[in-house]
């Protein structure tokens, strides 16, 4: 039976992160994906590289710091794929955050980027807000610009697959995890494949199956507890109506959440809803009232005709289970490893943007349970 030293369940931007960053450590990788890869919550993001600004307000400073440093990674590795792009910022008479409030929180992004290129934020002059297009100008204080950047999410995580597969990382489509059980040494992982069942013994597993972690969990015997965790929903839609070449960041007026609308393939992307389900359906769908939400954002800054939807779609990511709001909880991703059974590794949350450190401290954790190996590259210097 072939013996692979870590086995990834999960074929999105997490599973593909892990996989490059152990096949450049040196360790033998399988990475198996039910369908297509990123073809999840990993396709379904506001196709960002973003520190987060918005975190700030939560005191996630670390995230923040964390993120904008990876975000000048991907800029440096990735130029055809993440590209900077300008963020507006309006402020109206009635916005909850003040003009003080953004330059301060602008400025400490500033400081938290480390003063580079994209860290300059400015001010618009009132002479300039006929630049902004379509935006409503009654009520307006202010407006704000800063840098953040864009990409294409299932674009990326699949040139990060590929990297891993070049690498050296064996990797399988379409192939469902039945069951792992437990060895005197190590796992045998059954998969589903080509209509036929196949094994392979691995010393580690990866569970990155997003929304489904827990249920993978649920699939390895004998069983390890997952973090208590909530489903979020998040819904974007695509406008037929040509964006410019920026990005404006809004806040609902229903409830004081961030919207962003950005230009997207020529069109118009409005995004995201924040919705907390009951229950994982089996079909991962936007909701009518999201659709409603987000164009009624739309239409409270934007003047004329709303424009046609002709897509929308949704993603589910995961949250660890609190009382407050969806909005204002932690992002950072939780590395689960329960001290009685260390060779199970399970992923909770985090950020598209923050892929790479998070794949960085996973094979951390592989190296302190099974020991090092030679390393074969540096996933630092590796172009994408």
């Amino acid at each position: 039976m072939t013996q692979f030293d870590v086995t990834i369940i999960g074929g999105g931007i997490a599973g593909a992160g892990v996989a490059q960053c152990a096949a450049a450590a040196g360790y033998s990788v399988l990475l198996l994906e039910k369908g297509d890869y990123a073809s999840q919550t990993s396709c379904s993001s506001s196709k960002l590289i973003h520190g987060g600004l918005r975190y700030l307000e939560t005191m996630q400073l670390n995230l923040v710091y964390n993120a904008l440093h990876e975000r000048a990674s991907l800029l440096k590795l990735a130029p055809e794929l993440v590209h900077p792009i300008p963020f507006y910022i309006p402020v109206y008479s009635d916005t909850s955050r003040s003009v003080w409030t953004l330059r301060l929180g602008l400025s400490l992004y500033a400081l938290l980027s480390g003063f580079n290129k994209l860290s300059r934020y400015k001010e618009i002059p009132k002479k300039d807000w006929s630049l902004l297009k379509d935006i409503k100008t009654e009520g307006l204080i202010a407006v704000f610009q800063y840098w953040d950047a864009q990409t294409n999410d299932q674009l990326l995580t699949n040139s990060v697959m590929k990297s891993a597969l070049n690498l050296g990382a064996s990797a399988h489509s379409h192939a469902e995890f039945i069951k792992a059980e437990k060895l005197s040494s190590g796992y045998k992982v059954s998969f589903n494949i080509n209509k036929g069942i196949s094994e392979v013994n691995t010393l580690m597993i990866i569970n990155a199956t997003g929304p489904w972690v827990n249920e993978t969990l649920d699939k390895i015997y004998p069983q390890v507890k997952g973090c208590n965790i909530d489903w979020v929903q998040g819904t974007h839609i695509i406008l037929d109506k040509t964006a410019p070449k920026k990005i404006f960041y809004l806040e609902s007026k229903a409830d004081q959440r961030v919207i962003f609308v950005m230009p997207w393939y020529g069109k118009t992307l409005i995004g995201t809803t924040e919705v907390v389900l009951e229950e994982l359906p089996e079909y991962i769908s936007p909701h009518a009232e999201e659709i409603d939400y987000l164009l009624s954002v739309y239409q409270s800054y934007y003047k004329g005709e709303l424009p046609k939807i002709i897509r929308s779609f949704a993603g589910v990511r995961v949250l660890p289970k609190q009382k407050n709001a969806a909005f204002s909880r932690p992002r950072e991703s939780i590395i689960w490893q329960s001290p009685q059974n260390p060779y199970i590794i399970s992923l909770y949350g985090g950020k598209l943007t923050t892929f790479r450190s998070t794949a960085k401290k996973v094979v951390k954790h592989i190296k302190h349970t099974i020991g090092s190996k030679e390393k074969c590259a540096n996933i630092d210097n590796l172009k994408l």
